[in-house]
């Protein structure tokens, strides 16, 4: 899922605003820079994708000890301190600007929240297909030409697979995951609208701050004061950094090494990253029809990304 920001693979994706870091030539902060050099940019976009999935199967493994609304409330605090303590945002901005930020904020906290709750109800791989249709419908809603048409149809027909087989999902937990998905595309374009008026983190992490209110309620009124169990607390902390820091910072540092094109070709695995994801850590196997229908969405993220026009 979403990370800081999680960059969708089947969307072009502008950095020019995004500052470039200069380090001094020593210390830590030095050599996590040269080893993120020495890293081809394609590892460094998988070792991401599989960070999100690994951190989504260990947030999943929470749930009965925190439940899936107090998970993504762990989850979004400590993101958001992290980016509080990088950027330091303030309230000092336009009223337009802030009225982005809240709604990106108000957006981020519903997607977790949604996603989540479908975590809970279906597989890890089914769940994250599904709620790939968000940024795949931003790439092809929108265009006239007739083969981004096909990737659509192609897609519909992987959900229709994967949600079709007997015995399989739970519906709530399909409506969760559209939900999700629907959120994620909302994301999206309320990501590139802060780009356009933000050149630096400082909307991105008050953003988070916001979104991180919003889980809040749900968080303590499911868990309690279960999320101040020290176990619990190192576990959250763990989720927060799999399936935010470490993805965003892999994929920034890729972003400026390759074409956005190239790197949206590789996002597309994410739904068969999931999948194997889910399958390793939870012991979740997905039908055969299923797993094609994986495949399906995989390949049609894939062709809408070869297809886009550079600037979309």
């Amino acid at each position: 899922m979403s990370g800081w920001v999680r960059m969708a693979g089947v969307v072009m994706v502008n950095i020019e605003g995004i500052p470039e870091r200069r380090f001094s030539s020593t210390g830590p902060l030095a050599a996590a820079a040269r080893a993120f050099g020495a890293i081809p940019p394609p590892a460094l976009v998988l070792l991401g994708v599989v960070s999100v999935q690994v951190g989504a199967a260990v947030a999943k493994q929470l749930f009965t000890m925190t439940g899936a609304a107090g998970t993504v409330t762990l989850r979004l605090v400590f993101a958001a301190l992290v980016l509080a303590l990088v950027w330091r945002p303030s309230l000092r901005m336009d009223k337009r600007t802030l009225l982005v930020v809240a709604g990106l904020g108000a957006v981020l906290g519903v997607m977790n929240l949604t996603f989540y709750q479908a975590l809970e109800r279906i597989p890890l791989g089914a769940a994250v297909t599904i709620e790939f249709l968000g940024p795949l419908a931003v790439a092809v809603l929108g265009s006239r030409r007739w083969l981004d048409g096909l990737w659509a149809l192609l897609a519909a027909t992987g959900v229709v697979l994967l949600t079709g087989v007997d015995g399989g999902l739970e519906l709530v937990g399909v409506l969760f995951a559209l939900a999700a998905g629907g959120c994620w595309a909302g994301y999206i374009l309320l990501t590139a609208s802060l780009g356009s008026r933000t050149s630096d983190g400082k909307g991105l992490a008050l953003a988070m701050v916001f979104g991180a209110l919003v889980a809040l309620p749900f968080g303590v009124a499911e868990a309690g004061t279960a999320l101040l169990d020290p176990v619990v607390l190192v576990a959250g902390a763990a989720v927060a950094l799999l399936s935010s820091v470490v993805p965003y910072s892999l994929e920034l540092e890729a972003l400026r090494r390759i074409p956005p094109r190239v790197f949206g070709v590789l996002m597309s695995l994410e739904p068969a990253v999931a999948a194997v994801a889910g399958l390793l850590v939870l012991g979740e196997n997905l039908r055969p029809a299923q797993w094609v229908a994986v495949v399906c969405v995989v390949l049609a993220s894939v062709g809408a990304t070869r297809s886009a026009r550079p600037e979309a």
